[in-house]
């Protein structure tokens, strides 16, 4: 007979786990699994007295990806969110709803289109090298978020100009300040206190935000202008099996999500691509020496397909995973998941940064070694970085894909030296997990291309 009780976890009151969690979640995960194993129950959710159960036994995990929304839900667990990005985000959705946004949502992250983005993410990750100069000392989290902002703005947004970059990385410094990473877990910080609190500078900087791109919207429907190869264009040409469009809440609920989503993972995970590099001279050799064989001007599937320059970037997005937990499973009925028979509304979580850690998977898994990823495939519940099942990130392979690029157009185009004299750890930014110091580095050379002006000028 299974046991039908939740297994045990840390008995500590929920107050003190919510702010070791906000404060430290890698360390209380660290500690709760020492004391309890691969499957432990928390008191972590803002919300609700239902326990979380962290799981990371590679087995039970892919059971919870087998749920099916007739087994589980996951967006009624996001309910929190909703200020952020509206009610109708894909984060929020279960069922037929989640289902129909899915489908409207993933043809702009995949075939041609991955193709036309690659081009523009060398191009923009180009131009922004461009502008650095020998002895600059550079904060490499910075750097890539201008990079990746870009990226949102013209290939999401398919916007240009630099009002809306300002405007866009405004509202984005208030979700990853501190202030925004207590907003996020703790409601009781959601008070209006005027224009200078935390919230309400949240509200109003939201509201610019989601204005902006309204205003976006109505002029190109006004115009007729579908010319566009963006994402915003095909959300607004898509419609759906009985033929009906996304309304532009809809739509802006869902470019909200794609610009929290797609910009501040992409930058952390690249920040750690840059310290990892840099830290170890034979990974940074080995690297170069793969890029600079594709030849002087490489296409950008090449780049995407080498194979050690991927498993760079797996492993980094391994040792320290930018998010910790995948999308919690909320039980519609009772469902057995490895020796544990779990009862209806249970919430189960699929936990990365454990999955991550395994010994018996990753062995002496605080060590950064891509040829990990050279000499075995990982399943789908070993190796996470953007969930599983039908809550998968739905742009993983544009995250993956412009990690790829940019890391490569860094390689290639500037000569990097790291400014760390100590290992750099992570720290909580806002739902994400980035260098605490952010990854300092001097430029010891100019780029390629400012070398080249300078010689034929």
């Amino acid at each position: 007979m299974m046991p039908t009780v939740l297994p045990p976890g840390p008995r500590t009151p929920r107050p003190v786990q919510q702010l070791q969690w906000i404060a430290d979640p890698f360390g209380y995960l660290d500690r709760a699994a020492a004391r309890f194993g691969h499957c432990f129950s928390t008191k972590i959710a803002a919300g609700g007295n239902v326990p979380f159960v962290m799981c990371s036994d590679p087995s039970a995990i892919q059971e919870i990806f087998a749920l099916g929304p007739d087994r589980s839900l996951s967006g009624r667990i996001n309910a929190f969110l909703s200020d952020f990005f509206g009610d109708n985000s894909i984060l929020l959705l279960d069922g037929a709803p989640h289902k129909r946004a899915r489908k409207l949502l993933m043809p702009p992250f995949h075939g041609e289109r991955m193709r036309a983005y690659g081009n523009l993410i060398c191009q923009i990750a180009r131009d922004v090298y461009s502008q650095l100069n020998a002895g600059d000392r550079v904060i490499a989290r910075q750097l890539m978020q201008t990079i990746t902002l870009r990226v949102i703005i013209r290939a999401v947004f398919g916007l240009s100009d630099e009002r809306a970059e300002t405007e866009l990385l405004q509202w984005l410094d208030i979700n990853r300040s501190p202030a925004g990473a207590a907003i996020v877990f703790l409601r009781f910080l959601r008070q209006d206190l005027g224009a200078w609190s935390p919230w309400g500078q949240f509200v109003r900087r939201r509201e610019r935000t989601r204005s902006m791109l309204q205003v976006e919207i109505d002029a190109r429907r006004q115009h007729g202008d579908f010319s566009g190869d963006d994402i915003l264009t095909m959300l607004l040409q898509a419609r759906d099996e009985e033929g009906m469009p996304l309304d532009d809440v809809e739509i802006v609920d869902e470019l909200l999500t794609l610009l929290v989503a797609g910009h501040e993972t992409t930058a952390t995970a690249l920040a750690w691509a840059c310290y990892w590099v840099h830290r170890d001279p034979s990974v940074r050799t080995q690297l170069l020496d793969e890029l600079k064989a594709l030849g002087p001007d490489p296409d950008p599937s090449a780049i995407a397909r080498a194979p050690y320059l991927s498993a760079v970037c797996n492993e980094a997005l391994r040792i320290y995973p930018v998010v910790p937990i995948a999308v919690p499973r909320i039980l519609t009925q009772a469902a057995t998941i490895g020796d544990r028979e779990y009862p209806n509304g249970s919430i189960l979580v699929p936990c990365i940064y454990l999955a991550h850690r395994n010994p018996d998977l990753y062995p002496d898994p605080e060590r950064f070694c891509p040829e990990r990823f050279l000499d075995r495939q990982y399943g789908p519940g070993e190796f996470l970085p953007f969930g599983g099942g039908s809550r998968r990130c739905i742009g993983y392979a544009l995250a993956l894909t412009e990690m790829k690029l940019v890391l490569a157009m860094l390689m290639l185009h500037v000569n990097f030296e790291l400014a760390e004299p100590e290992p750099v750890l992570p720290s909580r930014r806002g739902v994400t997990l980035a260098p605490a110091t952010g990854v300092r580095m001097t430029v010891l050379s100019p780029t390629s291309d400012r070398a080249v002006a300078a010689v034929t000028s």
